[in-house]
């Protein structure tokens, strides 16, 4: 069995990202309606699966992970047109509730992905190799023509809203929206959602669509899972357009530990293309940092709502290695999304939620689909290194040189006395610079991927990286 460093707390966090359905399949019992030929359907992936397969994610390092919701979902699949230029069976798709976003019935457990116990067998399963589970959670809405319309029509808003008139009481996509003001309406959703935490062992959840519910509610949820979860279980809210400004509403009274930071992605991507000055994309990394102490960025490179960023970067691996490597010594929680670090090589949706890769191992439903060993080797190492200096994690950030294409910057951590500086070139030729050396160096350095002393002479280190590299310099 694999097994990880518990995270020391969670800006010491790696978190994994798995859309549950298209992970492994490990039951073919509970495989209704699957079409792995259509795009939006089922595949097959489930709880059974993904605990047969935890040593992936284990061993490559990530510290937790999040799961796509799990509410027993709606059955009907509206028929859906691709974007264009995307090649799908037909030319459409039919785009079914695979994803756990259209819940049907919030007190149960969707049969596809399995049962309650096999659940808490794979939150307890992670918790042996030292991972954290975190559940993407949905108050803001139910599925189409679910149940709850019927049952309960008064918990819906029935007056259509466009989203950019009021985010609070629109119907996100179409879909029912619940009036979450409501005390009963607020009742059952807590009851359900904190109920199947306490019963399962769950460390958290991810909040959807957090921007669509009013900020009393997530004060309320607050004070519900601090008193009946604890204290230390942890909220990571989605704000569509998240970033350390717009986050701050939902840090300043305490509704949630960490948000998605939605800039991370395109500016990397950017970077790495050559578009813009250095100087400008290292003070967007410097402006990070003003997150609100205590609370956390989780930054990404791809996501079930966006391209994947290979796809974006027009497949260029060398390129997307050097967003990884930005990822993974930029502040915030480093969000991996499936398959991505052995590149996974999805699109635009829907095949942005394509199968995980699994190469020549019999795992359903992504058996036979290629992935690169390299890649993933990278992330480890990456990893590792992130972990090995609490510096990248915690650290502030101070730019040390951004002439021509190479970026070179320090981060710090007073307190434990970690420094680590890495050099980003995202040029075509070899480029270098000489940097003042961290005084906390008094044993020398060493660049921390190749393992290759570091050059320091007169209190200056000498930094040279190939074209369309990055090198991470830690202490010796």
């Amino acid at each position: 069995m694999a097994k990880v460093a518990p995270q020391r707390d969670w800006s010491d966090a790696v978190l994994y990202f798995v859309i549950l359905d298209r992970f492994a399949d490990g039951s073919g019992a509970n495989n209704t309606n699957v079409d792995r030929n259509n795009p939006g359907g089922f595949h097959g992936g489930d709880f059974a699966g993904l605990t047969a397969q935890l040593d992936e994610i284990a061993s490559l390092g990530a510290t937790a992970i999040w799961i796509t919701p799990i509410a027993r979902q709606i059955d009907y699949c509206p028929p859906a047109q691709p974007p264009t230029g995307v090649s799908v069976p037909g030319g459409w798709f039919e785009h079914c509730a695979f994803h756990g976003y259209w819940a049907d019935d919030y007190q149960t457990i969707d049969p596809r992905f399995g049962t309650e116990a096999e659940l808490k067998q794979f939150v307890e399963a992670a918790h042996a190799r030292g991972i954290k589970v975190l559940l993407d959670i949905v108050y803001n809405h139910a599925g189409y023509d679910a149940r709850y319309l019927t049952s309960h029509p008064q918990w819906f808003r029935t007056k259509p809203v466009d989203c950019a008139v009021d985010p609070l009481t629109c119907q996100v996509g179409g879909l029912p929206d619940f009036r979450t003001e409501l005390p009963e309406v607020r009742d059952y959703l807590l009851d359900a959602q904190l109920g199947l935490a306490e019963r399962t062992g769950l460390d958290g959840f991810r909040l959807d669509t957090v921007k669509h519910v009013e900020h009393d509610f997530w004060q309320l949820h607050r004070r519900e899972t601090s008193s009946r979860l604890g204290d230390d279980f942890f909220l990571l809210a989605e704000v569509w357009g998240g970033s350390a400004t717009v986050l701050d509403e939902y840090f300043v009274n305490d509704e949630a530990d960490a948000g998605f930071d939605f800039t991370f992605k395109g500016s990397c991507e950017s970077f790495v293309q050559g578009k813009g000055r250095t100087i400008a994309f290292a003070s967007y990394l410097e402006k990070r940092h003003k997150v609100r102490p205590g609370y956390h960025l989780a930054h990404y490179l791809s996501s079930h709502d966006e391209p994947m960023a290979l796809h974006n970067l027009g497949g260029d691996r060398e390129a997307f290695r050097l967003c990884v490597a930005l990822q993974m010594t930029s502040l915030g929680i480093p969000t991996i999304y499936y398959g991505e670090e052995v590149a996974r090589g999805g699109s635009v949706w829907p095949l942005n939620r394509n199968d995980m890769p699994w190469g020549d191992r019999a795992v359903l439903p992504g058996k036979g689909v290629a992935r690169d060993e390299e890649m993933r080797a990278y992330y480890r190492k990456l990893i590792e290194v992130r972990r090995a200096n609490r510096a990248l994690s915690v650290g502030g950030f101070r730019r040390l040189s951004s002439d021509g294409d190479l970026l070179v910057f320090e981060r710090s951590d007073p307190e434990s006395g970690n420094v680590v500086v890495v050099a980003v070139n995202r040029g075509a030729t070899e480029a270098g610079a000489s940097v003042e050396a961290p005084a906390a160096w008094t044993g020398g350095a060493r660049e921390a991927l190749s393992g290759r002393d570091a050059t320091i002479e007169g209190g200056k280190l000498a930094v040279r990286v190939a074209p369309r590299q990055a090198h991470v310099y830690v202490p010796r």
